[in-house]
């Protein structure tokens, strides 16, 4: 696109912006080339990495990766990164919604929910019995169990999972620290490369969570994800990627299968410290 051409406006999905990609091969200059060479090969690296990351990645500094969005018609690497964020999950309708559509469809009743909802997790446990990764369990368990502290995230859903984990691996006498950002205190100070973080997010990923994992690999600890499939975009923050699907009932998730897993990971865990 010429320096003087007026900014198009920026590509509405994740499709139409590989197809922007596309029609501008092999018509930039060097450096913007090499930003389009690398976001056409990494695109799953847009949504959880910075712009010095990514610049990083293209061999460019970050202005030239700036620049390129702009050609690409977004106002900035921000508008970028935030159209891969939303294409991470589907939108679930809020909850006065999932209400109104739950009274409407009969289910209101309090025998009636209980009873879809046991439906629920029961599917759920099923599903994690049936497609657990055995071989990352394995790694996730080696590595939280060599670490001297374990550091736990999970903001707003995944904060039961956080908190309980925080609550058993005291119980089994694993130091652990729990990361709830209570009075805006991170404790990222305690970071230590001899410790690991186990992060738990589902998508949408919080962006509290994305930010301890980033600063922890900054200070050369391991980091263990706990979240939903498909989770591809997790794997530049990531060391181990432990999946688990929850089935819902009128868009409401419970935190069966979560709550099973991270139980069994933490005494394994606690196992292999014995040993």
């Amino acid at each position: 696109m010429p320096q003087d051409s007026p900014r198009p406006p920026p590509p509405p999905s994740v499709a139409a912006f590989r197809e922007r990609l596309a029609s501008l091969d092999g018509n930039l200059p060097r450096r913007l080339q090499q930003c389009a060479d690398h976001l056409a090969r990494h695109p799953d690296q847009i949504a959880l990495s910075t712009v010095a990351q990514v610049a990083q990645g293209a061999g460019v500094p970050p202005s030239a990766m700036m620049r390129f969005c702009q050609v690409l018609g977004f106002s900035g690497y921000a508008e970028m990164q935030r159209l891969f964020r939303d294409a991470l999950t589907t939108a679930q309708p809020d909850y006065a919604t999932r209400l109104a559509n739950l009274k409407a469809g009969g289910a209101g009743q309090p025998a009636t929910l209980v009873a879809e909802f046991v439906e629920a997790g029961r599917q759920s446990m099923e599903a994690l019995a049936r497609n657990l990764d055995e071989t990352a369990l394995n790694q996730a368990v080696e590595t939280l169990a060599r670490a001297r502290t374990i550091h736990l995230a999970g903001f707003r859903r995944s904060f039961p999972v956080a908190s309980y984990l925080a609550y058993v691996f005291d119980k089994l006498g694993v130091p652990a620290v729990l990361h709830d950002g209570v009075a805006g205190l991170g404790h990222r100070s305690t970071l230590q490369p001899t410790d690991a973080l186990l992060a738990i997010t589902f998508a949408p990923y919080s962006d509290e969570t994305l930010a301890l994992a980033r600063d922890a690999r900054s200070r050369g600890m391991p980091v263990v994800f706990l979240t939903d499939p498909p989770a591809t975009t997790l794997g530049p923050l990531g060391d181990t990627i432990l999946t688990v699907t929850e089935i819902d009932f009128g868009a409401f998730r419970s935190l069966s299968a979560a709550i099973a897993l991270a139980l069994s990971l933490a005494v394994a865990v606690a196992a292999r410290r014995e040993t």
